[in-house]
């Protein structure tokens, strides 16, 4: 609670002890009245003094407005309980509708607090020089204490520590980082003190990206927010003078008929229409449903650039995966080895050292497979044959490993496993020993979250791929996809998104998942894009509307699952206040309520509409 809201408290707390001895005391007419202006004054001076601005203004017809026009009314017509009741009520309002944004606030806080204060940079005498991220050129060389955040993203060239990520990814775990491996700025520095080379400047950096997303995501507001707006503009001037005919027409009407004038009454019901009338649920509970939806996906690790973006999502149906880096983790591994007339192990640890030279990612992960000792010694006369593989003397035995092109080149015969994905074939002193099937493994939540979908609603799932049509069939066929598209061109995923699209109806809503730069045009032409932010590239990232900041496809769910609850929400408000407001409007009209009634009207289904409100800050998790 701030500051602020502590006085309003307070203020709320000693109006209500005021009143409570006022009621009960039996004191003169004069101090009853003197002791209720106080409690009213109190409360509700803020109320009047933002009234008073808005009519200066030119901007009159507000809340605010509305307030103060009717409890001074209750005041002038001697209903003196009735009028602090209204004042105290909306306060109290008003003070739950704070606390509500403020914990939206703290979790989007949570996220600006990333930013790094400043950035160690170690000069070439070997000293540390303490300086501001933004003066920090690529290449430079931060050392990252414990404790610290990183300041700029880069890559590890010295020491072993564990990060924790949980501002950026809302993952609670913390990640080993050796060297050698990127990093990210806004993760802190847990366990040892690490060098790293910096590889962006500040601007481009993570932590950067960030900001700027939380900044502008106010700027784009839903439809429903944007109806709000436009119905609280020309709702408040009907129900002003809908009041004011309540107050003038019946009573000379009245009059005409009768010789009497009956103006109390009628000003007194004029006074709970206005009460009735405030649009407060619907202006205040609204904007705060997707205030709270995005402060609460920011700390699942999911930043929504816009409001609008809620509401969009909300309506999904069918959902479009980029294979690498998305559905799989990007990185190439060993995950079978077939042999023929000799172990396994020995086909691996002969094609890791044959490979043991090469930086090609294939190499890298034959060698990252086997756990024998490699020793350079044992490696003679290496030929690197492009586009085909690698021939070396291992032991004194000749060991080839490469493609199919390499043992037809060769004179090898070999045994096509007819496998549809990556491998090495493996040949020892002239004769085919064995393959060694490679992949990009599966990430390990794709076939839990591609379950998920078909839960929630999703009718289509899809994937477009750059791969071989065999590997993206295996990948779909493993995930359950719908459907599969293979070997695309960045145009082409662009051409069957829009075929997609075509298939949906207007209501229907398609998103794309992607991390390339390729992504990028697909990520825009989607009607939601969504990036993976750990590991995609900044034009991905820069063109998404919705960021994954830990690259986990389940938390694609959980947004989608967000915005469907903050939809029903905002629905729920709308229904439920409208409905309230215009009976008891209609009621209130023909003299069947009392001002209490109002103050539930108003005040009552405003606080009911808050605490339904910040609903949208938590999801069931899966």
């Amino acid at each position: 609670m701030t500051k602020k809201q502590k006085r309003i408290l307070i203020r709320i707390i000693l109006s209500m002890v005021i009143v409570a001895l006022t009621t009960i005391l039996p004191l003169k007419s004069i101090l009853k009245f003197l002791l209720y202006f106080t409690a009213y004054f109190l409360v509700g001076y803020d109320i009047l003094r933002k009234a008073f601005k808005g009519i200066l203004r030119g901007q009159a017809f507000d809340e605010n407005f509305l307030m103060a026009i009717a409890t001074v009314g209750a005041f002038i017509l001697g209903e003196f309980i009735e009028g602090v009741a209204v004042m105290l009520l909306y306060q109290i309002g008003e003070l739950f509708q704070g606390l509500a944004v403020g914990k939206s606030r703290r979790n989007i806080k949570e996220l600006i607090d990333i930013s790094p204060e400043y950035a160690n940079v170690e000069c070439e005498n070997g000293e540390i020089m303490k300086v501001s991220p933004n003066e920090v050129k690529i290449g430079s060389t931060v050392v990252v204490k414990v404790g610290e955040k990183i300041p700029i993203d880069g890559v590890v060239i010295d020491g072993v520590s564990s990060l924790n990520t949980s501002a950026l990814t809302g993952e609670s775990l913390p990640k080993d980082v050796f060297v050698g491996d990127d990093v990210v700025s806004g993760a802190i520095n847990t366990s040892s003190v690490i060098k790293i080379k910096t590889t962006k400047k500040y601007e481009d950096s993570t932590v950067a990206k960030i900001l700027e997303l939380i900044e502008n995501f106010g700027n784009k507001k839903s439809r429903s927010e944007k109806f709000i707006s436009k119905f609280a503009k020309f709702y408040t001037p009907v129900v002003c003078l809908s009041a004011l005919a309540i107050a003038i027409i019946p009573p000379f009407i009245i009059y005409l008929l009768t010789k009497s004038f009956t103006f109390a009454d009628w000003i007194y019901r004029a006074l709970t229409f206005l009460v009735i009338s405030c649009p407060c649920a619907l202006v205040i509970s609204i904007p705060l449903t997707f205030f709270s939806a995005i402060g609460g996906a920011g700390k699942y690790g999911i930043l929504i650039k816009g409001s609008n973006y809620i509401e969009t999502l909300s309506k999904t149906k069918c959902v479009v995966f980029d294979k690498t880096g998305t559905l799989t983790k990007g990185t190439f591994s060993v995950t079978d080895v077939i042999s023929v007339g000799i172990d396994k192990e020995k086909v691996l640890e002969y094609a890791a050292l044959a490979e043991m030279f090469s930086t090609h990612p294939i190499s890298v992960c034959i060698r990252n497979a086997t756990d024998a000792c490699l020793d350079a010694s044992r490696v003679t006369n290496v030929k690197d044959i492009a586009g085909q593989g690698i021939t070396a003397t291992v032991d004194g035995r000749e060991v080839s490993v490469g493609n199919s092109k390499l043992m037809e080149s060769l004179g090898i015969e070999y045994t096509d496993s007819s496998t549809s994905l990556t491998h090495a074939y493996v040949a020892i002193d002239g004769y085919y020993a064995g393959e060694i099937i490679i992949s990009d493994e599966l990430k390990p939540t794709s076939k839990l979250a591609l379950s998920e979908l078909s839960k929630i609603g999703i009718k289509k799932t899809a994937m477009l791929s750059g791969d071989s049509k065999a590997v993206a069939e295996k990948i779909a066929n493993e995930l359950k996809l719908d459907v599969a598209y293979a070997e695309l061109l960045p145009g082409d995923k662009v051409n069957i998104l829009e075929n997609l699209m075509s298939e949906l109806t207007a209501s229907e809503k398609l998103v794309y998942v992607g991390d390339g730069i390729n992504d990028a045009p697909v990520l825009a032409r989607a009607d939601v894009g969504v990036a993976m932010g750990a590991l995609g590239s900044d034009s991905a990232i820069e063109a998404a509307d919705i960021v994954l900041m830990d690259d986990n496809p389940i938390k694609l769910v959980k947004a989608i699952k967000l915005a469907k609850k903050s939809v029903r929400i905002v629905y729920q408000n709308i229904v439920f206040a409208l409905f309230v407001k215009f009976v008891c409007l209609l009621l209130g009209a023909i003299g069947l309520t009392n001002m209490w009634t109002a103050i539930f009207a108003d005040v009552g289904v405003m606080i009911i509409a808050v605490l339904n409100s910040i609903r949208a800050l938590k999801v069931k998790n899966l």
